[in-house]
């Protein structure tokens, strides 16, 4: 039985596993709290030690630093966890931002409380939320899809997949692929569609840059430069009557449909099943035909 520990009222971090963020680049951003849990935890598990070692050489930390990364994380993670049940203090970090957000840091965390170790936040940076907060686009409801597909018609794919959703859709995007991708979302979503490009959040060349895809294309295409660093995609919601206009239930039937039949065919019928305007239906099968 672990005992349950506030860590604000108390020094005994022994056996806890501490998910730190740190910053996604200007290390000004990191906390005094997450300064402390790196200083006083017995191990850092980190993405990249050599990454992390000059994140604490610049705070003069000495903490001993382990790998934890995909390729490892399953097998390392059942090592650190029989350090978390001897007594030892752990903290998670990714190179940059949140552990576990589109980074390593799940199976650790998933071994660590199935074995009854307890799993301590330490909130901070994250690069969706920094994107999202300053892209000017709503943010009562949005969706991190992390990484798109690499491969273009997977890519497609998934972009049609989240064409009607009405809430702020957030990617993150490789800089070779940034422009690609947009080109894709222009086809999926239509040029007018309003989207975002945060580039180099927090670090010197930080760029924000609001305008609608079609537009955002154009100006990614003109300017290398934003084809560099680190990159966040934002695409702001489908209006609600467009949102509204076909349920996941009927865009499922028409699919299925499109597939054995001539479209006018395959609308006709959806609409029949689900009760979705047939007009609606053709038009969304027309341009996935288009597309693909």
């Amino acid at each position: 039985m672990v005992r349950v520990v506030n860590y604000e009222q108390s020094s005994d971090i022994a056996g806890q596993l501490f998910v730190v963020a740190t910053p996604i680049g200007n290390l000004e951003d990191i906390s005094a709290r997450a300064l402390r849990v790196l200083a006083e935890v017995d191990l850092i598990a980190a993405e990249d030690t050599r990454h992390s070692q000059r994140l604490l050489q610049h705070f003069s930390i000495k903490t001993p630093l382990v790998a934890c990364h995909d390729h490892n994380e399953r097998e390392e993670g059942g090592r650190l966890v029989q350090r978390l049940l001897a007594g030892e203090s752990i903290a998670l970090v990714s190179d940059a931002g949140t552990p576990l957000i589109s980074d390593p840091g799940f199976h650790l965390v998933k071994q660590a409380q199935q074995a009854g170790v307890r799993v301590v936040p330490v909130p901070g940076p994250s690069a969706v939320v920094t994107a999202l907060s300053a892209a000017g686009l709503p943010s009562d409801r949005f969706s991190f899809e992390g990484f798109l597909p690499a491969k273009a018609t997977a890519r497609q794919t998934k972009l049609a997949e989240l064409k009607e959703a009405s809430q702020t859709l957030i990617f993150y995007e490789a800089p070779h692929r940034i422009l690609e991708c947009v080109t894709d979302c222009v086809a999926i979503f239509g040029g007018e569609r309003l989207a975002v490009l945060g580039r180099e959040l927090t670090k010197t060349f930080e760029t924000i840059r609001q305008l609608p895809l079609a537009e955002l294309q154009q100006w990614i295409a003109a300017d290398s430069n934003q084809q560099r660093g680190e990159c966040v995609l934002l695409i702001a919601g489908a209006a609600k009557a467009e949102a509204q206009e076909l349920s996941a239930e009927a865009l499922r039937v028409i699919q299925l449909l499109m597939a054995e039949l001539p479209l006018k065919k395959a609308a006709q019928l959806a609409a029949e099943i689900t009760g979705a305007r047939k007009n609606a239906l053709y038009q969304w099968a027309l341009n996935q035909k288009e597309h693909f």
